[in-house]
């Protein structure tokens, strides 16, 4: 089978003649986690957002789960595959939990209320917040909304969870909760891409870390050999700042 994410020598340019990213060349087996690290500025959100289409690219062929991404209907298509998490909840602050779990399933899979609240209630059970289902996102923790946000994604059924720094928001006794909804997943054989600081979880959960720097894939291997036995200088100098 071919891998579920295939990344073959993207570029990307920002108007401002930034090189966001450099000749990137990264396959994803279905059910693997990579976990990606680097300073800020490197392009691991920048190539998050391209594998679902938030951001184009300037040269090279990202393919998902071989689907086509010629027309926008195509690249729609693409996104019902690929759950999302962002650094910032994006929660509809006038819907309450269960209304935004609920409001892309009745939009983009066409579900009934009663199918749609079912398996809402479902995810947020899954999350550990079914008590939550009637609240409003400014009644909630940061830790909780992002957990609501996770659901979001999960109840549309993807193939694929890309998470942007999902806890970078948080205070640091929100972030366990949140990053045990991750491992629970990855635990499951969820295929996820997470950008992330967050070395404990790279160690629990990953299959893989990348180190990125300046557009490019520094570094690629198992966790317990990037953290523990790096060979490029580069990571080790990274490391050494986070991980001190």
């Amino acid at each position: 089978m071919a891998p579920i994410i295939q990344i073959q020598n993207v570029h990307k340019y920002f108007i401002n003649q930034i090189h966001a990213l450099r000749g990137i060349n990264l396959d994803i087996e279905q059910g693997e986690v990579v976990v990606i690290i680097g300073p800020s500025g490197s392009g691991k959100s920048t190539l998050l957002r391209c594998i679902n289409r938030l951001e184009t690219f300037d040269h090279g062929d990202i393919i998902v789960d071989n689907l086509p991404t010629e027309t926008q209907e195509q690249i729609c298509t693409l996104r019902t595959e690929i759950g999302m998490v962002f650094q910032s909840f994006n929660l509809f602050p006038h819907l309450s939990v269960m209304d935004n779990i609920m409001l892309a399933q009745k939009v983009i899979r066409k579900r009934h209320r009663k199918e749609a609240e079912e398996r809402a209630m479902a995810m947020l059970t899954k999350v550990g917040i079914p008590e939550k289902a009637n609240s409003m996102p400014a009644q909630l923790s940061g830790g909780q909304q992002q957990r609501v946000a996770i659901a979001r994604a999960l109840v549309m059924d993807p193939k694929i969870m890309l998470f942007d720094e999902p806890t970078s928001a948080l205070d640091p006794e929100m972030i366990q909760e949140v990053l045990d909804v991750m491992l629970k997943l990855a635990q499951e054989g969820m295929t996820m891409v997470v950008v992330s600081h967050e070395i404990g979880f790279a160690r629990a959960a990953a299959d893989r870390a990348i180190l990125m720097d300046e557009g490019q894939i520094i570094e690629d291997a198992a966790p317990d050999v990037l953290f523990n036995n790096p060979t490029n200088p580069r990571t080790i100098a990274f490391l050494e700042k986070v991980l001190h």
